[in-house]
């Protein structure tokens, strides 16, 4: 697969261009509440990989908690600077290049995956689940709304719930665990709405469960 750049990625461009501001105004942010939605999931120490690691606070926050860290960013200047914060060495990797499998406890993937296109989400969570361990699971958060879109450089997906339900449908071997709206964490944007939502890796999925995917519904499966 041909390694995007940006000269063809928008997206891509507008990080490199504004990456050390947007280090700025997100490196202090207190995720600490949303941390526990995943960490309720993944045994002490263990493996989590922060795709789309942005300026590296939160995989400064999952090592200093004890946890084997691995993290990714497909900005080249961000990669820099997150590797500079959180003392890791942070791979310059797009989601449509995950290839680990069988590897993590749990994945975080804040703010990051709104930037896929729809058309290429189903096969990119593909890629997630398979980096899973069986019964991992993968936190994941997306601007609320319906749609996708382009706002100052950047093009977004927005989910909602139904929205999630149905590109998780069609994931062979995920279920939600739970979904839930917040307001951002950045002080000033607490309007802004945000979907969240924690996915499990189900090694044995019923075809109940497969049916609504979400496993707070699940009466079959062990």
């Amino acid at each position: 697969m041909t390694t995007a750049t940006p000269m063809d990625d928008p997206t891509l461009a507008y990080y490199e261009d504004q990456a050390e501001t947007f280090f700025a105004e997100t490196v202090d942010v207190d995720m600490a509440p949303l941390y526990a939605r995943l960490l309720a999931h993944i045994p002490p120490g263990g493996r989590i990989l922060d795709a789309g690691c942005g300026s590296g606070r939160d995989a400064l926050a999952f090592r200093r908690l004890g946890y084997a860290v691995t993290a990714f960013e497909a900005s080249p200047t961000l990669a820099r600077l997150a590797t500079e914060h959180c003392g890791l060495s942070v791979e310059v990797r797009r989601f449509q290049e995950i290839d680990w499998e069988d590897r993590f406890d749990g994945i975080w993937a804040c703010a990051s995956l709104l930037h896929v296109p729809m058309a290429e989400l189903p096969e990119v969570l593909g890629r997630l689940g398979r980096a899973l361990k069986p019964d991992g699971v993968l936190y994941a958060s997306f601007k609320y709304g319906v749609g996708e879109r382009e706002h100052r450089g950047r093009r977004f997906t927005d989910l909602d719930e139904a929205g999630l339900d149905a590109l998780i449908e069609a994931v062979p071997a995920l279920a939600v665990v739970e979904s839930w709206v917040t307001g951002d964490r950045r002080p000033g944007r607490e309007g802004e709405r945000w979907l969240n939502a924690v996915v499990a890796r189900v090694a044995n999925i019923s075809s109940d469960c497969r049916q609504t995917n979400r496993l707070a519904r699940c009466r079959v499966c062990p």
